[in-house]
């Protein structure tokens, strides 16, 4: 935001270096540590031992402090600091620099509502990364625990494309494997013929867990179900029509939950297109000695520790069952080639269950041991399980799961009460559209605001507190801001000079509205949106202070216009740190 003005004092502190032959090309700042001014600072004792190393001895932390005296002392024109500085000084080897507190608060407001949206979006960095997340089975339930997936991989991708990033969004769909097998003979052998009614998702997936209860419990089961294995392989007419068919009516359900959670996608894998592939991938592992067939006693298997020298730390990849059938790594390791040559890519990012964490190791090292280089640039962003309250782990197989749709339904019927409450002069329209963003909301805030690798027990009370750190908290502070705004008629003075004492909640708030490209720069670095949920609930905590402590409307000028921009940037930058955790902010609550 200060970058012509900080460039200026950087070359000026560059040619200082070089007059003093001191091999230094870059400036590294800090910002200074927030005490009421807004200011950048950089240290002059690199550039001191580098002199010292040279032969001219002397002490480093005295010679540091000389040399930052020098230079504020050239930055001083006519004894004035540079321009867009109100101040300039150096302290104990560091050369501090304080901006004019009045021209930087009404440049961040100004920048934030010339930019709307666009505030707080980074230049291109050029290049290009894969977020491959969401991977539902079709055939099974996609319940909440899937859904940390989803929503995680979905605001990874908004913080990468902030943050500059050139992102495509994969999905990679579980067409096809034991599950799709196990559901297939299920339904041959007790439901044959039969047709699912207007609620097909929720009848295939009832169908799932019979399937697998059916399996666990039959002694007979495994030995058909292999049996239907093979015929797939062989591409039997009658089973390959009934797997299109039902895959169809999966991938239908799938696509209205992406609908509803505004997630959407710029490539879709399945691991039907990978199968066939993958077997020929491995028939090349054997060739090159990478994996060692063991069939028919045993199976295809990748001894990675033996060839990588190492001990337990990757251990065995199997690649192909003894019976010729694939695996996950059949059609994974592919896949990952696939991607690279398709893309062109810089980073892949696999958004999976830290359960997975060996097996994606398995995975990139065995690549690696093939000779891609792309293996470097695997990433595995593993996250933790959602659990329902009592520790509950939900699972298909067993049924102990909490479906989407009716996790949506509850949330914004809960919803729906509390916005009644709150504004019940709303028609229903309106009551019923705000009950569903703060239910969406309440839901992805809380799979995003703790750690992705600890654990989430979902609660109804905490996912929608208007009281505490959560999503409803957050959008009510965007309609304060703009019930202000409404007030004024969505009149948002023009800028003048701002020559008053600003407040303490007023200068917190702009500190945080400054720092908010920075936030997402980190959260892209880190690939952690959680940032992004404290840094929009620290930054709603911020306007509610100054919301309570510095009148608006009733302001005199010009404390009154600069309020009412305030405002409204406060009002743009929740939204915007909103959107990049893909939750919507109602006009009205």
């Amino acid at each position: 935001m200060f970058q012509t003005e900080q460039s200026a004092v950087e070359q000026q502190i560059l040619s200082y270096f070089k007059k003093n032959n001191l091999p230094i090309e870059t400036v590294q700042w800090n910002w200074i540590p927030f005490s009421g001014h807004w200011g950048i600072s950089t240290s002059f004792f690199q550039a001191a031992a580098l002199e010292a190393r040279s032969g001219k001895g002397g002490n480093v932390g005295a010679r540091a402090n000389e040399m930052a005296a020098e230079v504020a002392a050239e930055l001083k024109q006519n004894g004035q600091p540079p321009a867009g500085f109100e101040r300039v000084e150096a302290v104990k080897g560091y050369l501090n620099l304080y901006f004019s507190t009045f021209s930087f608060a009404s440049r961040v407001v100004g920048t934030v509502l010339t930019d709307g949206k666009q505030y707080g979006i980074n230049q291109k960095v050029n290049q290009r990364v894969m977020v491959e997340f969401s991977q539902p089975n079709t055939h099974k339930a996609f319940h909440v625990g899937h859904l940390r997936n989803v929503i995680l991989g979905n605001a990874v991708c908004n913080i990468l494309t902030s943050a500059g990033y050139d992102v495509v969004r994969a999905n990679y769909i579980g067409d096809i494997g034991l599950h799709v097998i196990k559901w297939l003979w299920n339904y041959l052998t007790y439901h044959k013929g039969e047709q699912p009614g207007e609620d097909r998702y929720r009848w295939m997936t009832d169908l799932y867990t019979e399937a697998d209860r059916r399996y666990n419990d039959d002694p007979e089961a495994e030995p058909q179900v292999r049996a239907l294995f093979a015929r797939w392989d062989a591409r039997d007419p009658e089973l390959v029509n009934l797997w299109e068919q039902t895959r169809q009516w999966s991938l239908e359900g799938f696509a209205q939950i992406y609908k509803t959670l505004n997630v959407p996608f710029d490539h879709y894998y399945y691991e039907s297109e990978v199968e066939e592939s993958g077997k020929e991938f491995v028939e090349r592992m054997i060739k090159m000695g990478i994996a060692r067939d063991e069939r028919p006693d045993g199976a295809v298997i990748v001894p990675l520790d033996d060839l990588a020298g190492t001990k337990e730390k990757y251990r065995v990849l199997v690649v192909l069952r003894s019976d010729g059938t694939s695996l996950y790594s059949t059609k994974d390791l592919p896949l990952a080639v696939k991607k690279f040559e398709m893309f062109h890519l810089d980073r892949s990012v696999y958004v999976i269950d830290v359960r997975q964490s060996l097996y994606m190791q398995q995975i990139y090292k065995t690549l690696d041991l093939m000779g891609y280089d792309f293996a470097k640039k695997c990433y595995h962003l593993a996250y933790e399980i959602v659990n329902l309250p009592g520790n509950v782990t939900m699972s298909s197989r067993d049924g102990t799961v909490v479906l989407l749709e009716d996790l949506i339904n509850e949330a914004t019927a809960r919803a729906l009460k509390i916005v009644e409450e709150k504004n019940p002069d709303l028609s229903l329209e309106d009551k019923q559209a705000v009950a569903r963003m703060v239910a969406l909301g309440g839901i992805k805030y809380s799979m995003l605001s703790r750690d992705n690798t600890k654990i989430v027990t979902f609660d109804w009370e905490t996912a929608l507190t208007f009281e505490g750190q959560a999503a409803p908290y957050i959008q009510y502070a965007f309609v304060r801001a703009n019930s202000i705004l409404r007030k004024a008629n969505q009149q948002i003075p023009d800028e003048k000079p701002v020559e008053f004492e600003l407040s303490p909640q007023e200068i917190q708030l702009i500190d945080l509205i400054s720092r908010f490209s920075h936030e997402i720069a980190r959260a892209a670095a880190e690939y952690k949106p959680m940032l992004i949920a404290n840094y929009s609930f620290t930054l709603a905590q911020a306007f509610n202070d100054f919301y309570n402590t510095c009148p608006v409307l009733s302001a005199e000028e010009p404390a009154r216009s600069f309020r009412l921009r305030l405002t409204a940037a406060a009002r743009q930058v929740i939204s915007n740190s909103l959107a990049l955790l893909g939750i919507d902010s109602p006009e009205v609550m």
